[in-house]
């Protein structure tokens, strides 16, 4: 992953999709070599509850980020993929 395109999400609220079940919503603050730093951060485990991983984030993207890291420090190595939360479609 390049950081050039990853900087200009910079302060956007970003979805990190890992090779796990779980996914990382939150504001983008900052890029290094070896992580990826979200503040005001969801780390939902999409094992727990009633819906998938893409439903999730169209339940998030239409009733907003529930919080409950303040910070989160997230390995680049376990990022499969970044896009913007108001990306998620729901069609």
């Amino acid at each position: 992953m390049g950081d050039e395109p990853l900087r200009r999400w910079i302060n956007e609220v970003v979805v990190l999709d890992t090779m796990t079940p779980i996914v990382y919503i939150g504001r983008l603050v900052e890029v290094t070599d070896t992580t990826l730093v979200l503040e005001q951060t969801d780390m939902h485990d999409c094992r727990d509850g009633h819906a998938n991983k893409e439903l999730y984030l169209v339940e998030t993207n239409e009733g907003g980020v529930s919080v409950n890291r303040a910070t989160v420090m997230v390995m680049r190595s376990s990022v499969i993929s970044v896009s913007r939360l108001s990306d998620v479609d729901a069609s």
